[in-house]
């Protein structure tokens, strides 16, 4: 049961390497987990899954695996049924060289199916311990709860399936990387583009300094030194209106979670496409409007602009004079956005709408293309992949 455990995670993309899956067996060897069900799964999920976006599929798949049993590791029965080719499979695909070197001294996968196929027909009891007889708590390469490199692992489904299924209540189903965003994983992704400094006052105790200087001393000798802070500077361009409506929400959430993450933070709203003018103030957007040229004037190189928007619009909103639907500009979108492109040279454009829609709206690709294919969608894993690439 626990193998394909193993090979389900992977297929499903959560990241398990064998070592960490090692670890788990060693951890279920010391009794952590007990045998239950449950404690199993808050133990697994411990040990093999690395980021908080991966717990959603973890526990799709442990439901599915596990669904009616109550306890791991120390089932009564014993099942000869373990598919060859899946471990094939598993030889073929997951395992390093070195870990193959290490099935193959047994004598590879066939010897060690022939080996279990041998000692089922020889054992006809249950064994606990040991190194060679199918059981539990042992060495031998078959069975519960033990340790060998080269093992398989011989389980059976509980009876009563009355364990507490925690991992159906899927609380963390919003963390996956594919889904849209809310605000605390907006902030989880956002902190990937961070450089701190100690700026300002020093108004924070530096302990390590502190303890230096009084051992030295002789007597207590405070140290103080600023904040760490990130010093990392956004300009924040967010479109509004039209097609745009439909997205406030998750728009909404990804300024509240900038304006926490980032101390220098710059924000500003277009419609449709970058031209001569923006504005911080919806209501006076045709009365108090700041002028292109002069945040390119303003804002140096080292700021990094981030524009957000479904990029949605008439082709000639991007490429000619006049084709803006709210004024006559005199050059065209594509202009000012290579102009900011050319300015701001870590920028990327964050696309609300999913990213297997693009290619039927003509306006998307002239923006990607504008933007030199840094467009990436509204979900955790393009917002990180987005804060990479601003990041390097």
């Amino acid at each position: 049961m626990l193998l394909p455990f193993f090979t389900a995670l992977r297929e499903a993309r959560v990241p398990v390497s064998l070592k960490e899956w090692l670890h788990l067996m060693q951890a279920m060897d010391a009794g952590v987990a007990d045998g239950k069900v449950e404690d199993f799964y808050h133990l697994s999920r411990a040990v093999l899954v690395k980021d908080e976006k991966h717990y959603d599929r973890f526990d799709q798949v442990f439901g599915k695996v596990f669904k009616g049993v109550e306890t791991v590791g120390a089932g009564e029965a014993i099942t000869a049924d373990v598919p060859a080719d899946w471990l094939k499979l598993l030889n073929e695909k997951y395992l390093t060289d070195e870990e193959k070197a290490q099935i193959e001294a047994l004598g590879g996968f066939d010897k060690l199916m022939e080996t279990l196929k041998q000692r089922l027909e020889e054992q006809t009891e249950r064994h606990e311990g040991g190194n060679r007889w199918i059981g539990t708590g042992g060495t031998s390469p078959f069975g519960h709860g033990g340790y060998n490199p080269e093992g398989v692992r011989i389980g059976g489904e509980g009876r009563q399936g009355r364990a507490v299924k925690v991992w159906e209540k899927r609380e963390y189903k919003n963390l996956d990387d594919t889904v849209e965003l809310g605000t605390r994983n907006i902030k989880v992704a956002l902190r990937r583009l961070r450089r701190f400094a100690r700026e300002g006052a020093p108004d924070e105790l530096d302990m390590d300094a502190t303890i230096d200087g009084t051992a030295r001393q002789g007597w207590l000798d405070i140290h103080m030194r600023p904040e760490r802070r990130n010093t990392i500077k956004v300009l924040l361009f967010l479109d509004v209106g039209g097609s745009m409506d439909a997205h406030v929400k998750l728009c909404e959430e990804l300024f509240s979670a900038a304006k926490t993450e980032f101390r220098n933070l710059e924000f500003f709203y277009f419609h449709n496409c970058l031209y001569e003018g923006v504005w911080k103030d919806n209501r006076r957007r045709q009365s108090e409007q700041t002028a292109t040229w002069d945040l390119l004037n303003k804002y140096p190189g080292d700021w990094r602009a981030v524009f957000v928007g479904d990029a949605t619009m008439s082709p000639y909103e991007v490429t000619v004079p006049g084709g803006s639907v709210e004024h006559w500009n005199e050059e065209a979108g594509a202009v000012w956005l290579k102009r900011a492109r050319e300015q701001w040279e870590k920028s990327v454009w964050l696309n609300p709408v999913p990213e297997r829609f693009w290619g039927y709206t003509p306006s998307v690709g002239l923006i990607r293309e504008v933007m030199e294919e840094r467009m990436f969608p509204l979900t955790l894993d393009g917002l990180e992949r987005a804060m990479r690439t601003l990041a390097r």
